[in-house]
């Protein structure tokens, strides 16, 4: 009723069934559907069953942070539950750790974590957003001061590209999307550890998530989901969809204004809430 005009009277019950009805109708409608969604329908039958044969059961460890979990009494610090049981799965590592994460601004424990892993000789491989791909200019600044010691310590890096080989593979299969230019960016937070632990939630590689807001996720311990979920990540680390920052400084391919606008962010002390 607080959509009708000024002055209209109410819908009755009757026109408000009749509404729901012609919604109901009309999205039952196949003409009305996409292409692509007519696509899929037409092979359904065929491809269920395999979608089903593909469906991997486990039990999944629910991860959430209490709301408010940061009250103030360790100043911007604390932590939370989903920090501790992250922090416990990827201590527990002891050959390999692959993580995909838009924003990367590891706090001081997380450090002496990675180096202490990498020391026991376990490798540690990231893919997050280079400067051209990210919006997030703030949460930049942060990877932007620790890049240079997190490849001193043996972290390999890899840096989302803006125009991914993965975006033409996408586009060809949508061509819809190319006439509303997508911008392509790494969004997904996830870690596999040694090809049997999974983890899939909000949770960013940062102190805002560490320490601040309330984010939730899934741990689960499955050797086949956990390579799946790797595989993804390792094709995101490919050269044709990311830079090495080891060879090349991706830096330069961002424009002037955002180089100098990072420039500027690194300046101030923000690491804590980042």
């Amino acid at each position: 009723e607080m959509m009708l005009e000024p002055g209209k009277a109410p819908l009755t019950e009757a026109a408000v069934r009749k509404i729901y009805a012609d919604l109901h109708a009309y999205a039952n409608e196949t003409a009305h559907f996409a292409p692509e969604v007519r696509r899929v329908l037409e092979t359904l039958s065929e491809r269920f069953p395999q979608l089903l044969a593909e469906i991997v059961w486990d039990d999944a460890r629910f991860i959430s942070d209490s709301p408010g979990k940061n009250r103030g009494h360790a100043g911007l610090g604390g932590g939370g539950e989903s920090t501790r049981i992250l922090v416990e799965a990827l201590a527990r590592a002891e050959r390999e750790i692959v993580i995909q994460s838009p924003y990367l601004v590891i706090p001081d424990e997380g450090l002496d974590l990675f180096e202490r892993l990498i020391m026991r000789g376990v490798s540690i491989s990231i893919v997050t957003n280079s400067l051209p791909a990210t919006d997030n200019l703030q949460a930049f600044s942060g990877y932007a001061k620790q890049r240079r010691k997190l490849l001193a310590l043996g972290v390999e890096l890899r840096e989302f590209k803006p125009a991914p080989a993965v975006e033409r593979e996408l586009i060809e299969r949508y061509a819809a999307l190319e006439k509303t230019a997508p911008v392509f960016a790494i969004h997904a937070k996830s870690f596999v550890v040694d090809e049997q632990v999974l983890y899939v939630g909000t949770f960013n590689l940062d102190p805002r998530s560490v320490n601040l807001n309330t984010e939730v996720g899934i741990l689960v311990d499955n050797p086949t989901l956990a390579r799946q979920v790797r595989a993804q990540i390792a094709i995101d680390m490919l050269p044709a969809n990311s830079w090495n920052p080891r060879v090349y400084d991706a830096d330069l391919d961002a424009a002037f204004d955002k180089r100098l606008e990072v420039f500027f962010w690194k300046l101030l002390p923000l690491t804590a809430v980042l």
